[in-house]
Order: structure tokens, then C-alpha cells, then sequence
């Protein structure tokens, strides 16, 4: 495994690797569950744009750090920005386009999910094309219990991946499920023992490595077209006008202190 220092980027909230064919993010926040702050947003999509204009990559793993896959937004960075007048919508934005951009990227992206994949740590491995967890990895929206509305991809792509009836589930309830759980809606590709998920994700990413090619690229834009109808960008943009609408109107930055304070009272 080569270790490869991210461009522009601190090397401390991303780790890019190579084995062979595929390139390795790990989401190095592990303190933080891998909560996304803009470093770490700024840092993936810059690393994926690297891995598209390599050719020797062929496949791209995302992977975390520490006890998680991914929390969602760093509650901490919401409330800095609030505190500075800010609203949270220029950076939702980005992690927004950071869904698509794996999306729509010609390269295939797994994510190896473990511990915890809630809200944007969800949402970035709904928008990937192919995810292995371990098991007893909790997964769920999350956005509801902090009193915010998703603005990254929950409430676009929860329901075509993992059908309608559990995503508005995981939507309004909030409930965080086992990695189990997901198995029968063929959008978990394996669950594996504890501790496995990075080698079975850099297994299924190899497997993509292999079939890579002009006729994968287009097969993936074709795929990304015709989830297009209706339309992902306008779904995108109506999520986070909901989310800018419910920010404006009530008071979320006090309830994300509450939830904060409980949290570190234990």
C-alpha cells in the first residue's frame, strides 16, 4: 500500500492510499467520528479529481478512521458558522456537490462503512456504487434528532436506493439501523466481521478495477442520466432550500447547543 500526500491539503483530515488499480481515502477525523467540516469536504473532492486524472487509478474506496465511517456534519462547524452571521448553506453546498461529483464521476466508488453512517456520512455512500459494511454498523439519516433537514442527498436518494417505505422511515423517525438491516435491500453489497470492511471494500473496488474501461465510464454516465428523470440536481435543490427555510425560521443553533451539552455531560 503507497501512501500519497493529499494536493493542497493537510494531510491530517485525509489519508490517500494506492494498492495496485485503487485509491484509498480515509477520512482522518477519528476524534470527531469524521464529522465533515470544509477541510475535509474541500479535501475529498479534491482527491477524487486527482484519482480521475491518474490513469493508473481505476476504482476509488472511501473509507474512516477511528470508531466511524462518518457522523454527518460536524455540529461544531455549523455552530461557528452560526455564531459568525453565516448560514450553513454555502457549505451544505459543497458537500452536496460532493455527492454528486461521486455520482457522476466516471471512476466506480465503493465506501466500507463501520461503527456509524449517519446523515452526511449516509448520504456520501448512497451516492457511491457499491457499499460493504461490518456488522453491527449503525446506519440511519440522523438529521431529524438535531432538529435539521437533511441538505446533502437524504431525501433524494434514500428512497430510490433503499425503497420508499424504509427511507421516509429513516427520514422522520431518525432511527439509526443495524448494517443487517439493509441486506435485503440489495443496496448493502456484503456484511462482513468487525474489524474486515476496509479489506472487503478494497476487494469489491478491485473487482470494478478490473472491468474498468471506456465501456464502464459510459455505462456509469448512462446510469447517472437516467436517474436523472426526475431530475437529482432539482431534487438537490429543493432539499436544501428546505433545509436554508427551517434554519431561517427556527431557532436550530440553540437545539445543536442542547444536544452538544447532553452529549458531553455523558
Amino acid at each position: 500500500m503507497t501512501e500519497l500526500a493529499p494536493t493542497g491539503h493537510a494531510p491530517t483530515v485525509l489519508r490517500i492510499q494506492r494498492r495496485g488499480p485503487v485509491r484509498t481515502l480515509v477520512l482522518q477525523r477519528p476524534a470527531r467520528r469524521n464529522a465533515l467540516d470544509a477541510p475535509l469536504v474541500d479535501a475529498l473532492t479534491a482527491a477524487l479529481t486527482d484519482a480521475e486524472h491518474d490513469p493508473a487509478t481505476r476504482a476509488v474506496l472511501v473509507t474512516g478512521a477511528g470508531p466511524s465511517f462518518c457522523a454527518g456534519a460536524d455540529l461544531q462547524h455549523l455552530l461557528a458558522l452560526a455564531d459568525a452571521g453565516a448560514s450553513p448553506v454555502p457549505f451544505l453546498r459543497t458537500v452536496s456537490d460532493l455527492t454528486r461529483r461521486i455520482e457522476r464521476s466516471p471512476l466506480p466508488v465503493v465506501a466500507a462503512l463501520h461503527g456509524h453512517a449517519v446523515a452526511g456520512g449516509l448520504e456520501i455512500a448512497l451516492a457511491c456504487d457499491a457499499v460493504v459494511a461490518e456488522t453491527g454498523t449503525l446506519i440511519g439519516d440522523g438529521h431529524i434528532r438535531n432538529h435539521l433537514v437533511p441538505g446533502a442527498g437524504s431525501a433524494v436518494r434514500m428512497r430510490r436506493k433503499l425503497g420508499d417505505s424504509l427511507g421516509r422511515w429513516l427520514g422522520l423517525s431518525g432511527e439509526l439501523l443495524p448494517a443487517e438491516r439493509f441486506l435485503p435491500t440489495g443496496w448493502l453489497h456484503a456484511v462482513v466481521d468487525t474489524g474486515r470492511g476496509a479489506e472487503e471494500g478494497l476487494r469489491v473496488a478491485e473487482a470494478l478495477a478490473a472491468a474498468a474501461g471506456p465501456a464502464q465510464a459510459a455505462f456509469k454516465a448512462v446510469l447517472a442520466e437516467l436517474d436523472d428523470e426526475p431530475s437529482v440536481e432539482a431534487g438537490l435543490r429543493v432539499e436544501l432550500e428546505e433545509f436554508a427555510r427551517h434554519w431561517a425560521t427556527h431557532d436550530v443553533p440553540a437545539e445543536l447547543r442542547r444536544f452538544l451539552t447532553r452529549r458531553a455531560a455523558g
